[in-house]
Order: structure tokens, then C-alpha cells, then sequence
């Protein structure tokens, strides 16, 4: 596909056995459900996004921190090479990151996945070489992103010069070129890694999936003002402040916070475990989610479901990419004006009303665009279509 979402329907044939190799914030584990719910035999192995915690059906956490916990992890993993990573119809991994290993011992576990399996794709959920090489390069794909705006470096470019060294390093360069060379296609989770894949990967070979939101299990719980200040949740990585934004989301709530002592609260929440995490979210009225996105992520989708209204990526051209031109709740947060950005929060701050409606909307454009039957149907389709 070029740049639309794929609609075909996915049609009655025989069911699929389905390792999804590694996770990123819950999607395999989510993606997983979804597909189960299909019909289709379906195993996660991960690390459960380590302090997350996520579900998983095989555990591939490290059991010790440093070199130790890495050898260990390699030893157990070669134990389980041909009971627990052989013989599935599909095999998608999580980009180049699909175990906390060093390159050379990915290539291995690839290379036997590749080898003891009938046909082995990639999930694109999150940074690898090719995203930082495209987007730090002299004609980035997008308009901005987490390491450039506008063409010039972000303030996480500048801040993580040897985090992009690391990215574009031989070893781990020769690894991804591998992995989307020998895997039969590959499946993006977002709008923006779509845009730049299609510079690395024929489009016969990718697909939109979206991310996958288990919206029957989610209880919509909407904002509940009436007597009260909003309450604005601001839930972050401690790590990845500067990459998401958070650090000038966070600039931007607190001024409106201060400016309206009256009108509004602010909780931050950092590092917790998911499920905890989701327990705080519901509370929330307004969820500050990322600000170097095109469109919303796993954090917004949440919220939107339970019926909250989100501060995240929301632009046209995601909007126009997912066919979506009616519906279209997603307050978006612009990453190249600050006061722009303070004003958008201040004001759904000061419309307190109009946040019931909105997060109606919110929930409505979740079941439509990230259900995971709906996200795990575009998997099924284009896996069967290459197999």
C-alpha cells in the first residue's frame, strides 16, 4: 500500500499459530488478544517493556543486570530454541529490539526464527537504525519528529548525539539492514514510521496496522467537572523526557496550572508499573500524552478510550491517512511553539463543558481505528496476502 490504511476483510480459512517476538508499552501483548479473539493461536515473548511489566507468555527478561543478565538471558533462550521459537506460520519481531541482547547474538536468534519457521515479519514499533538515519539525515521524511523540526536538530538531537552514534554504528546498521532484507514484510505501528519505512521498504511489502486498543475490556469513564477543577495527567518516562516532549508539556501545563490555580490540578506520574499506571489514568480529565507525534500513541489511545480528552499528535495529514474526516477529538500539540501550546491547554482548561462531548468522540474513534479485532484483522490480511 501507498498511503492509506488497507480495508480488506479479512475471510474465513484456516487458523494461524503466531509468535509475536518482543513488545514495546503492551502492543504484542494487546495485538496478541486481538488475534486470539480472530481464531488464531497467538505467543508472546518479551521482556514485558521491563518496569512495565506487561503480560507475556514466555518471559525473556534479563534475570541479572549487565553482561551477566545478558549471557544468562542468551543461555536460557538457546535452551528454549526449538520448543518455544519453532515451527509457527508467522513470526513477527519488534524491529531490530526483539530481545535485550547484543547484536551478534540477535542475528543468531533471527537467523533460527528465519530457519525453524514458515515466514518471519517485522512489527515497526518503535526506533531503529534506518528511523534515526532517516530522520537525522538531509532530507528527513516528515515535517518533524523526535530529532528534527523543521529540518534542524530537536533539543533530544542535540542532547543524544552518542545515543545517534550508537543507532547508526556498523554492527547494529548491518543488523537492521538484515532483518528488513530477510523478513517477508513489515507492519508499522504509526503513521510517522510509515512515512519514513516507505523510503526503506517496497510498498508490496509494508502495511498499516495502527495500534492496537483493547477497548472491550476499557470502561468509559469520561471527565467528570461538575464541582471540581480539571484535572490535568501528565504520565511520562523518566528517560525519555526530552524525546517525547514531556519536559515542554510539562513547562506548558504547569504555566496554565498557574495561571488558573482555580480551574485546574496537575498529577505527573513516572515509571510505574501498567496496570497501576491505568488505575491514575482513569482519574485524569485531560492527558498531556507526547508532543513530537504525528499522531496519538498508546498513552492517548488509552485515555481516549476511557472517554478522556488527550494533548497529543493530531495532525491533518495522520487524520487523512486513516481516512478519518469527520471525527477528529485529538487536541494537537504543535512542537515548535511553546505558546501555541500553552494556549491549546489553557484552553480546553477554561471549557471544561465542552470535555464530556469531546471524549465521546475520543472513545468512538478508538473502537473505528484501534480495536485490536480491528488493528489484528490489517495484520491477518497482509500476513496471508504474503504467505
Amino acid at each position: 500500500m501507498a498511503d492509506k490504511a488497507d480495508k480488506i476483510q479479512t475471510t474465513a480459512v484456516a487458523p494461524l499459530r503466531i509468535l509475536l517476538m518482543g513488545d514495546a508499552s503492551n502492543y504484542h501483548r494487546c495485538l496478541a488478544e486481538g488475534l486470539r479473539r480472530l481464531g488464531h493461536e497467538a505467543v508472546v515473548a518479551s521482556d514485558g517493556t521491563r518496569w512495565m511489566n506487561t503480560e507475556r507468555d514466555i518471559d525473556l527478561s534479563r534475570p541479572l543486570p549487565g553482561k551477566a543478565g545478558g549471557f544468562l538471558l542468551w543461555f536460557i533462550i538457546k535452551r528454549l530454541l526449538s520448543r518455544k521459537f519453532s515451527d509457527y506460520d508467522i513470526v513477527s519481531v519488534n524491529g531490530t529490539n526483539f530481545a535485550s541482547l547484543r547484536p551478534e547474538r540477535l542475528r543468531i536468534l533471527f537467523n533460527h526464527l528465519l530457519s525453524h519457521n514458515k515466514s518471519v515479519f517485522v512489527s515497526v514499533l518503535g526506533t531503529d537504525t534506518h528511523y534515526v538515519r532517516a530522520c537525522t539525515g538531509d532530507n528527513p521524511p516528515l515535517r518533524y519528529d523526535e530529532w528534527q523540526i523543521n529540518g534542524k536538530p530537536s533539543d533530544y538531537a542535540r542532547a543524544s548525539r552518542e545515543e545517534a552514534k550508537q543507532w547508526l554504528a556498523p554492527e547494529l546498521s548491518a543488523l537492521c539492514r538484515d532483518v528488513y532484507a530477510r523478513s517477508v514484510g513489515a507492519v508499522t505501528a504509526l503513521y510517522e514510521y510509515h512515512k519514513v519505512y516507505q523510503t526503506a521498504v517496497p510498498d508490496d511489502r509494508l502495511a498499516y496496522g495502527g495500534i492496537p486498543i483493547d477497548t472491550a475490556s476499557i470502561d468509559y469513564v469520561g471527565a467528570n467537572t461538575a464541582g471540581r477543577k480539571v484535572r490535568l495527567f501528565l504520565g511520562r518516562h523518566a528517560e525519555r523526557s526530552l524525546e517525547k516532549g514531556t519536559d515542554r508539556l510539562l513547562a506548558a501545563a504547569r504555566r496554565v496550572v498557574d495561571a488558573h490555580p482555580e480551574a485546574c490540578t496537575l498529577d505527573i506520574v513516572e515509571n510505574i508499573p501498567y496496570a497501576d499506571y491505568l488505575k491514575r489514568l482513569q482519574e485524569a480529565d485531560v492527558v498531556l500524552d507526547q508532543l513530537y507525534s504525528y499522531t496519538p500513541a498508546t498513552n492517548a489511545l488509552l485515555a481516549m478510550a476511557m472517554g478522556k480528552t488527550v494533548v497529543s499528535g493530531g495532525e491533518p495529514e495522520y487524520y487523512d491517512f486513516i481516512d478519518e474526516h469527520d471525527n477528529r477529538p485529538i487536541v494537537n500539540a504543535v512542537p515548535y511553539d511553546d505558546e501555541a501550546l500553552y494556549r491549546a491547554i489553557e484552553d480546553v482548561v477554561m471549557h471544561p463543558s465542552a470535555l464530556a462531548d469531546r471524549g465521546e468522540k475520543s472513545r468512538e474513534f478508538v473502537i473505528r481505528h484501534n480495536d485490536t479485532e480491528v488493528v489484528a484483522r490489517r495484520f491477518i490480511d497482509f500476513w496471508r496476502s504474503k504467505l
